[in-house]
This record gives structure tokens, sequence and C-alpha cells, in this order.
């Protein structure tokens, strides 16, 4: 059996009034390359959070590696890049990582890990100088110092240009080729989309979908109906909705009957295309958010 190298069991994390994560149940299998979905605020940060023993669940059960998250024998086998990473101004991005190396009994050499990340330009400035793009490759390279056989990746592209983001899924990809594992947050659907094998959703912390990234596109048998129209139609069957100047569509589990229903409804339309829903309309059916928060996951 595929050895388990995290799981969070009925777990649920509150601030005061606030349930953050509730009742969540995930298990992380070795070698998996795992999406992790939802809208902003639905508790994704705080469960990973949670894995790297950085929060304390509420209730239920929490391991890493069979561990305590806490323990430092779980945390030496984790990698990861949170939202926000804090430096000292004044270091070089050299010295950051041999810092940071200084914690694990066999770290990546700083050579090899600054190539690794396309850092070579930056290993002899002070973090303080850097741009936020340099930060941020910096801030994802310390994730993997410590050979890691699990990583979190919190939103880790934000911010970065095209050409830098897919050098850098290049990267996340040579470490799952070698076995590595890796759980990523992201609000490009597309990087999840060409990173993970399996996606997680969640929605008001709670797990609404755990599926390959083939079965969700398939959902529910969701198509697209799009359409250009001076109004957004209101009809029935529609599950979510994208608008763009005056073109709009309308994602729906029966597109025959949608049509039909919008010519019935005398709304004045023209360029009728349906087509299969994608990753990014799975997710606005199962979180049932408006187009305005369809990518900030």
């Amino acid at each position: 059996m595929t050895e388990v190298l995290a799981r969070a069991s009925g777990v649920t994390r509150r601030y005061g009034d606030v349930v953050a994560v509730d009742e969540l149940s995930l298990e992380i299998p070795a070698g998996q390359m795992l999406g992790l979905l939802g809208p902003n605020g639905a508790g994704k940060s705080t469960l990973i959070n949670m894995f790297v023993g950085l929060r304390k669940p509420s209730a239920g059960s929490v391991e890493l590696f069979g561990h305590n998250p806490r323990d430092v024998r779980a945390r030496r086998r984790m990698g990861m890049t949170p939202q926000e990473t804090g430096m000292p101004e004044t270091l070089q991005a050299g010295e950051v990582i041999e810092f940071v190396a200084s914690h694990y009994p066999n770290p990546i050499g700083r050579k090899e890990l600054l190539e690794q990340f396309h850092l070579e330009e930056v290993e002899k400035r002070q973090t303080g100088g850097l741009s936020g793009g340099e930060k941020r490759r910096l801030a994802i390279a310390l994730a993997f110092v410590g050979r890691p056989d699990l990583v979190f990746l919190d939103e880790p592209t934000t911010g970065l240009d095209v050409e830098v983001r897919r050098a850098l899924w290049d990267g996340v990809k040579a470490y799952n080729a070698a076995g590595g594992t890796a759980v990523i947050t992201s609000h490009y659907l597309e990087e999840i989309e060409e990173l993970a094998e399996r996606v997680v959703i969640i929605d008001s912390g709670k797990l609404v979908a755990d599926d390959s990234v083939a079965s969700l596109r398939r959902v529910s048998g969701l198509r697209k109906v799009t359409v250009r129209t001076p109004e957004v139609p209101t009809l029935p069957g529609v599950v979510g909705v994208e608008q763009d100047g005056d073109r709009v569509s309308l994602i729906t589990p029966d597109s025959d009957q949608l049509v039909r229903d919008l010519v019935a409804s005398g709304v004045a339309f023209s360029e009728l295309e349906v087509r299969p829903g994608s990753l990014e309309d799975a997710f606005l059916a199962y979180t049932a958010k408006a187009p305005t928060t369809a990518s900030s996951v």
C-alpha cells in the first residue's frame, strides 16, 4: 500500500466565532501531486498551517509522517512556501539558503539549489534589494533545501510572469518524478491543471470535492453555453455565470434544455457556442460563487 505522509481526521479550526475548517478529513499519499482549491477564505491556508504545525486544530487530529506536525522528526521531512515570506533584508540570498540548510541533516548544496531555481544572479544580493518575483522564487527554493519528502506550496507563483512560472512548474514536476509529494494551492487554475493529478476543493471550511482533474472536468456533465447578449438571462439549470462585456457564458448540466429555455425567454442573443466544461466550471459549480471569485482560489 502507498504510504500516507499526512492525514487530517475530522479536523476543525476556529478563530473565535469563525469556523475556518469544519470537520474535514484528508489523506496525502506518497508520490502524489495534490491541488487544493477553494474561494478566498475557504480555509486552504488554515488547513496547510495545521499540516505543517503552525496552527493546532480546535478539534480532530492531524498527523505528519505519523507524528505530531510539531515534532522535529516530521518537520525535517517537510518543506513549505507560505503565501507570505519574511527574510532578513540585510542577508544575501545565498546566506539565507545556508541558514535554512543548517536545520537539515542532508540539505541540497547552495550552488545546486541556485541553479535548480535559476537564482544564480541573486546569490550575492541582499534580500531587501530583490524584486518581488525574485523574493518569491527564493521562497520557493527554500522549500526544497532539506530534500523534503513532502512540500506544501501555498500560492507559490503569485506575481511571477508566465515564463518564470512555467520554469518553476518544470522544477516541481522534476521533484515529483523523483518521488516527491506536493500539495499546491494557486490562484491560477491552469497551474493546478498543469501540475495536479488529484484536486481537492474546499468551501466554507468543508471538503466539497476530491477527484482527478479529468473527472472534475466532467463533473455533472457540465457544459458551457456562450452567447453575445446585452443582458444576462436568468434561466433555470444554470450553476455558474461568466461575463466579459457582452459575452456571457452559462454553465449547466443540460445544454440542450438551456438553449431551448434561452430561445423561449425572448432575450436577444447571437454567436451561440456550446462546449465542454473546464476545471474552472467545476470549481464554480462546487463552490456556487459569482464569476468575480472564479479565479480567486
